[in-house]
């Protein structure tokens, strides 16, 4: 058993100083999973890494009664988090434009943070929950995968699954959503 692993098993067990010590430990891997929600969008954005790190793991620890099962599964819910994050703030910048207050958040980052181009986190979205109620396992899939960042193996050991099997949910999925998208 991983310390993070130990850490949230404390932190489910109501140990606020677990929960304060998983942040620093997990801190560049959450940083990783921005970066991959964030990645090849335009540049000039004000929500970056650090601002959708920082919001994603307000929310978590927000979450009550969450069985963490080890660091794999924190991942995934940080991932998911980090994709509500993106979502709400295209759902407020959408609110903006049909008349509503305008809220820029200024968010320091160390670089430059990509744009995001939130019509398409929006129709993404979706398309992802569209294919979720087609099967669950494979929306899952491709969000820890390539919204998480989490390896092949990661994916499957969240899953349940064997990594072939993962593999072909994948690219199942990955086909679907490029025809749901395109059409």
């Amino acid at each position: 058993m991983t310390d993070v692993t130990q850490m949230l098993r404390r932190w489910r067990e109501g140990d606020p100083e677990a929960r304060d010590r998983v942040l620093p430990v997990v801190y560049e891997e959450l940083r990783q999973l921005a970066r991959a929600r964030l990645r090849g969008e335009r540049p000039g954005h004000t929500l970056g890494t650090t601002g959708l790190v920082h919001e994603a793991y307000l929310r978590l620890v927000d979450v009550e009664r969450v069985e963490w099962q080890d660091r794999a599964h924190f991942l995934a819910m940080a991932s998911r988090t980090m994709r509500r994050v993106l979502i709400d703030y295209a759902n407020q910048r959408n609110a903006a434009k049909r008349g509503g207050a305008r809220h820029q958040l200024t968010l320091d980052d160390a670089i430059a943070a990509p744009e995001v181009n939130l019509d398409s986190v929006l129709e993404l979205d979706a398309a992802l929950s569209k294919l979720e109620t087609i099967n669950p396992r494979q929306a899952k899939a491709v969000e820890l995968r390539f919204f998480g960042g989490l390896t092949l193996e990661e994916t499957a050991e969240v899953l349940g699954t064997s990594a072939p099997t993962t593999m072909r949910d994948l690219r199942f999925a990955q086909a679907w959503l490029a025809r749901e998208l395109a059409g």
